[in-house]
Formats: structure tokens, sequence, C-alpha cells
């Protein structure tokens, strides 16, 4: 069982208020952008919400995707040993060391900032993280994840803020409407369920959609001898057309039906089964039953 330190008390750090966000906002010409699904949190209850259901301590080195003007991070900081902030918005990545050293003065040296995409971040300096907590962009939210998820195997549990929909879609279990890529990507890596709802004036600018929290806990991959890219293959040509049984959806990537339907049977998967009814360890069985993978 990990054990993490009690955590320190929040007076530590001053949190941004709405008056505060807007301010600030103001001062560095930041309008939020829908093409960078930029949503500030301006509530308090909302961002010591995310910190305590993270269940962060003084031993966590914490992954912070889209930090903003520094709501959550400032939040964060007063718990943890490190945030490590990736801010792809030069303007925002700039400002938020001097936002901290404002705010939380005694707590500065705990952040590092990376102005980066996350989609496509290749390293993450300092410490190896073991927590990510962040509110997501909704309109990258499931590739940051898959991406950090494989980019860093350091990571312990994640505690995300996402568009509700996307949070129904990502803790989906087989055999229901709504299972499907982001679903089954995310099982590779991690036990996934829903930690709460969060309404929309708790943003500045308020979405049109409401969200909520999703919490991962990671767990060792399927045992299996394809690679999770060859697995992965599997599930995109499943999914590319739901509608239609296994045996017609893997067609092209087997080569034809009749390998599909050797390749299913080998796995001891029905071929006339959907891939809505397939655990994560069902496609990795047919991964490694391809025919041009074990000749």
């Amino acid at each position: 069982m990990r054990v993490t330190q009690t955590p320190a008390p929040d007076d530590r750090s001053r949190l941004l208020t709405p008056a505060d966000v807007r301010v600030l906002a103001e001062r560095l010409g930041v309008r939020p952008t829908k093409t960078l699904g930029q949503n500030f949190v301006i509530d308090h209850g909302t961002v010591r919400r995310i910190v305590r259901v993270a269940g962060v301590g003084g031993d966590d080195v914490v992954v912070e995707v889209g930090p903003g003007l520094g709501s959550l991070t400032l939040a964060l900081l007063p718990h943890v040993r490190r945030v490590t902030a990736i801010e792809i918005d030069p303007v925002l990545a700039e400002a938020l060391p001097g936002t901290v050293a404002e705010h939380a003065p005694e707590l500065a040296d705990r952040l590092t900032v990376v102005r980066d995409d996350a989609m496509r971040v290749a390293e993450v300096p300092g410490p190896a993280p073991t927590a990510l907590v962040a509110n997501l962009p909704y309109n990258v939210s499931v590739p940051v994840l898959l991406h950090l998820l494989e980019l860093l195997p350091s990571l312990e549990r994640v505690l995300v803020m996402v568009q509700a929909e996307v949070a129904d879609r990502i803790t989906a279990t087989p055999g229901g409407r709504i299972y499907g890529v982001p679903s089954a990507k995310i099982a590779w890596y991690a036990d996934a369920r829903r930690a709460g709802a969060v309404g929309r004036n708790v943003f500045w600018p308020a979405p049109n959609v409401d969200s909520g929290l999703v919490e991962l806990v990671r767990r060792t991959p399927p045992e299996t001898k394809a690679t999770r890219e060859e697995v992965f293959r599997v599930i995109d040509a499943a999914f590319a057309q739901r509608r239609k049984t296994l045996r017609a959806a893997l067609a092209g990537w087997a080569g034809s039906a009749p390998a599909a339907e050797q390749a299913l049977r080998a796995a001891g998967v029905d071929p006339g089964a959907r891939g809505e009814s397939l655990r994560v360890q069902d496609f990795a069985a047919i991964a490694e039953h391809r025919p041009d993978v074990n000749g």
C-alpha cells in the first residue's frame, strides 16, 4: 500500500478568485479560445475537491496538463512534492511562475513549467511523475491521456476533469452502447471509474456542456505476445465499423474475412460478435493470431 505524507494546509497558497482570473487574463491579453479548449476554473471548492479526490500527498510528483492561469496549480502545490505543468500557450507558460511566486512564494520552487504540446511532449524533466492531475482541454483529452500513460510508466494514478460525455466513454465497460476505442485503449493501462460530476458555472467562460471527474489507477497490461501497437490496431479496426460482426470488421486487418474468422476462433472469440462486447484482453488475444504475425 502506498503511504503519502499528510498534506500541508491550504493557507500556504492563496488561490485565485474569479476576479483574480479575469484581471490576470486581461493583464496578459489572454482571451480563452475554443481551439485550445481553454475554460479556466474559477471556483475554489472545485480545485480543492480535485486535489482531495486525486489523493495526492507529500511524496507525489504531479504532472498537470494545461494549467492555464494557475487555479489548480496553486491548489496542488501545498500538498505535493513537485508539480510539472505542461502548457502549450507561450503566454500562459511564461506567466505561470510569476503567478505562483505572487500567490504562493514559499512553494514557488516546487513548480516546473514545460512549454510544449502534451500530445507530443517527448520527455518530462525532473523526478519521475507519480500522478497526473489536470483539467484537460475537451478537444484533446483522450489523445493526451493515452500519450502520457505510454510516455510515463511511473504514473500510478490519474484524476482528470473532462467533458461529461468523454468521461462516460472512458469509463464505459464492454457490452454498453458507448463502449468503444477510448474505453478499450485506456483499459490497456488502467482501471477507470467516474469520480464525480462538475457543473458549468465553475469555469470561465462557462462551457456549453457539463464536466466529469475520471480516476484511473494503473495496472499491468494484459499478458500477450502481441505489442501494444498491434493490440490497438485490432481495437481501431473492430470499432471502425462497429455495426458489423468482427469477422467483417477485421477483414481488412487480417487480409480477408476467412482469415479474420480463423484468427478470432484461434483467440476463442465468436466471429459473429461485435467489438463492443470484447474486453481489452480479448483484443490482445486476437492480435496474437493475426495471420502475418504467426506466419
